[in-house]
């Protein structure tokens, strides 16, 4: 395993975390932009789509349903606290 991979991945999962925190702290969403997240899901999605036929690692597939997940909640709270 690459150290920079898993360094980046990690790194992006602290900051979708830390946003979803923020969001769920403050139940307030501004100066956070709905439509962008749409956009970071729809990208995920669509380059993630080979997770249902392409097995490369456990570890690949886990951090792919991850970032749909985190990202779909994440529009999700925004939606529902939309402020």
């Amino acid at each position: 395993m690459n150290l920079f991979r898993f360094a980046g991945d990690i790194l992006h999962l602290l900051s979708i975390l830390v946003l979803l925190l923020k969001i769920h702290a403050t139940k307030s969403c501004a100066g956070i932009s709905l439509k962008t997240q749409e956009l970071y899901l729809a990208v995920f999605i669509t380059r993630y789509l080979d997770l249902f036929w392409n097995f490369h690692s456990l570890y690949n597939s886990v951090f792919k349903v991850v970032y749909i997940g985190t990202t779909s909640m994440i529009v999700w709270y925004m939606r529902r606290h939309r402020k």
